[in-house]
């Protein structure tokens, strides 16, 4: 199902894979796969991967346009494969999660990262959670591997049930040797339906440390402020759910973030090991 119109050549290019449709809270992968193909320079559409064979079309619909002249034109579900470079070559999947033959899929994103030369890939996504979002976006982390995990910082440990098919594809890369990490933004459950501005700024951020990217945040601060504003305007609407936000920012502004927390256990093993 892979239609490839060339080959481009690249130098040890990242791999980000974007795919939604089980969870992508606020829109966040989908909007920081969409913000990094912006910067990319050049942008190569190199290739598609099309799904109509893989999907639920009663689920996954396809979409109807007019072309000029006003011909009807209807777009079956895909993924589009973008190169370009940030700093880096960049290599980016993304489009719906198929309904069907996932370890397919992922056995074909497998073969595609070894004929590019992939060294390093990160999976994009959003989780609904407790969290205010007056205060910084947190983003947790899944790893392919002990020592990968151990440098990501804040990770995802706790979680064991269903999952989608870019963790399927996350393991699979790993298990081919390519380290990838599986990136999380943490998006207030109270406007997880919508685009979150701050959910993507935080993701992309994360990711450009991740990679060695070298990405422009000016555009998406500008449209964090302006989300941020507005979510507090549909608060001073609703008193009753603004009681629950405010109370729900107290707590966690009384608990200590991600890194302080990292900081504070490793300083106490640091005491362990002394003694």
């Amino acid at each position: 199902m892979l239609v490839v119109d060339h080959w481009p050549a690249l130098d040890r290019p990242l791999l980000v894979v974007a795919l939604a449709g089980w969870v992508d809270a606020g829109v966040a992968g989908a909007g920081a796969v969409a913000a990094l193909v912006e910067q990319l320079d050049p942008v190569d559409e190199f290739a598609t991967f099309d799904l109509t064979d893989w999907c639920d079309l009663q689920q996954t619909r396809p979409t109807a346009r007019f072309e000029a002249g006003g011909l009807r034109v209807i777009d079956f579900p895909r993924l589009d494969l973008v190169a370009g470079n940030a700093g880096r070559d960049v290599v980016v999947i993304r489009g719906p999660e198929p309904s069907l033959r996932w370890p397919a899929l992922a056995a074909e994103i497998v073969g595609l990262a070894r004929r590019l030369g992939v060294t390093q890939a990160a999976t994009l996504g959003g989780m609904p959670a407790l969290v205010s979002h007056r205060r910084p976006v947190p983003v947790l982390a899944t790893a392919t591997a002990r020592s990968l995990a151990q440098e990501l910082g804040p990770l995802r440990p706790d979680y064991v049930g269903p999952t989608g098919a870019q963790t399927v594809v996350q393991r699979a890369l790993g298990d081919a040797g390519i380290p990838t990490a599986g990136f999380w933004a943490q998006v207030p459950q109270y406007v997880a339906g919508s685009p979150s501005p701050p959910a993507v700024r935080a993701l992309l951020r994360r990711l450009a440390e991740y990679g060695g990217l070298d990405l422009s945040f000016g555009a998406l601060d500008a449209r964090a402020d302006v989300y941020l504003d507005r979510v507090e305007e549909g608060l001073a609407a609703r008193p009753d759910v603004k009681e629950i936000v405010d109370r729900l920012d107290r707590e966690q502004a009384a608990l200590p973030d991600g890194d302080a927390l990292v900081s504070e256990i490793e300083r106490f093993l640091r005491s362990q090991t002394d003694e």
